[in-house]
């Protein structure tokens, strides 16, 4: 982690989205949301909205993003959400959405993802986990980079996991060709390449004025843990084995997305891995708190675009 000081705010781990940006005026500012339609991206989504932004929702389901929007402009006063369709997995599809954008962009909040899923691999032979949330979302980062530079002041919020502690980047074998596929692993070493992107990213773009940050969003029971064991996250819950992870429903699980996305307290800052609310100190390998070391060396984060540029034919 860099030498300057470590960013702290008045709210915590129980702080939800609309706590975060009360008083927030995001009138005339466009965001983005991916995976909009559940989980803490509606939460984010709607927090966005109520507090003015122009909301767009990207999503695999047009029918639940239709439902979500019409929810969310019923609970925030009309405020406009629009519904575009996105699979991140599909290369075309990512293609599509950053070709129909027009204007600038202010936000874009990398949120969707796929979590310990059997393996599966994409058309191109790609592990499913690294491709969705890494790939898919640095496809769309670099795609809408034009929109993001034209904005002035624009963020990009990569919605990481305290997960990327179980696994660097294995450049070696990224797609489980040679190792025994293991879900919680591959879903870890994509979380830790959600983290440097935002460090690579927010070297590359500091000149335009673009800032990318990570994050640890919470224990959040949602559909994202659909592939775990059935009642495992309920389990634990009732066992008090909180394993350092701050337990929240979806509204605190959206607070830290949307303090990087447009709260003021975070203003200029850059590359940093927040939870709770807080920058996060360095953690453990294979613990449950704080930022990996490997998730921040600026040498992975650069080989991790070049490898992932590489892939996509960028």
């Amino acid at each position: 982690m860099s030498q300057t000081t470590r960013i702290t705010t008045p709210f915590g781990g129980q702080s939800t989205a609309a706590e975060v940006l009360e008083g927030v005026d995001l009138s005339g500012r466009r965001a983005v949301v991916t995976g909009g339609a559940s989980g803490i991206g509606v939460e984010t989504a709607r927090a966005l909205a109520a507090a003015g932004a122009e909301v767009t929702i990207a999503v695999r389901d047009l029918d639940a993003g239709k439902r979500t929007a019409g929810d969310i402009a019923a609970t925030t006063g009309g405020a406009p959400v629009r519904v575009a369709p996105l699979d991140l997995a599909d290369r075309a599809s990512v293609a599509s959405f950053a070709a129909g954008w027009e204007g600038p962009l202010h936000m874009l909040v990398n949120n969707a993802g796929v979590m310990a899923c059997p393996e599966t691999r994409t058309p191109e032979g790609w592990e499913l986990q690294f491709a969705t949330n890494h790939l898919g979302h640095f496809a769309l980062a670099v795609a809408l980079h034009p929109a993001l530079a034209a904005a002035g002041g624009a963020r990009v919020v990569s919605v990481s996991s305290s997960a990327h502690l179980y696994s660097p980047v294995v450049f070696d074998d990224i797609h489980f060709r040679e190792r025994p596929y293991d879900p919680i692993l591959a879903y870890g070493q994509s979380k830790t390449a959600n983290v440097l992107f935002a460090v690579e990213a927010a070297r590359r773009w500091a000149g335009d004025g673009v800032a990318v940050n990570a994050l640890m969003p919470g224990g959040i029971p949602t559909n994202l843990q659909r592939h775990l064991e059935p009642g495992y996250l309920e389990r634990r819950r009732a066992s008090g084995d909180s394993g350092g992870v701050t337990w929240k429903n979806t509204e605190q699980g959206a607070a830290t997305s949307v303090l990087l996305a447009a709260s003021p307290l975070v203003e200029g800052v850059t590359g940093r891995y927040f939870e709770d609310n807080q920058e996060a100190e360095i953690g453990e390998p294979g613990g449950r708190r704080g930022v990996a070391a490997y998730a921040l060396d600026p040498e992975a984060a650069t080989l991790l675009w070049q490898v992932s540029a590489d892939l996509l034919d960028l």
